[in-house]
């Protein structure tokens, strides 16, 4: 049986699987500068939440939850490896964290979605908000759900 488990990040090695699966999926395999992929809210210090998904103890996903504004939060930085996909992991991330903004009394959670997986986001419950635009060099629209 395979174990399976969706932690907020709260180690110095969790941490670092979570940041391996985003550079795998951002930087290597879609070609995003590591410039843009890192910023202030993956400094050990930033309020930001992050997210790392096991399946028997090997990273596989990764996402990031931080305050957009008040009672606001914002998705950042959902990924999947491609080995993982098609597994229901990016559902349980969002789930961990759409439980962690509900924990912290956020009633609305915005995402900027990569326009390939805006089906998944709308399966969820998102709505998109915006015309499409791009992030990145990849082309993605701006999405939100109520809580």
């Amino acid at each position: 049986m395979t174990e399976t488990e969706v932690r907020v990040v709260t180690t110095d090695a969790e941490r670092e699987d979570a940041f391996f699966v985003r550079k795998t999926v951002f930087v290597d395999e879609q070609d995003v500068d590591e410039e843009l992929e890192w910023d202030e809210y993956d400094e050990p210090d930033s309020p930001a939440v992050h997210f790392v998904g096991y399946r028997d103890g090997e990273a596989v996903g990764a996402a990031r939850l931080r305050e957009s504004e008040s009672a606001v939060g914002k998705v950042e930085r959902v990924a999947v490896l491609e080995s993982a996909r098609g597994e229901g992991w990016g559902r349980r991330l969002m789930d961990a964290l759409e439980a962690k903004a509900r924990e912290r009394g956020f009633d609305r959670l915005l995402l900027h979605g990569q326009t390939s997986a805006e089906g998944f986001y709308h399966e969820l419950g998102y709505e998109t908000t915006s015309d499409v635009f791009d992030e990145a060099g990849i082309p993605h629209v701006k999405m939100e759900k109520r809580l």
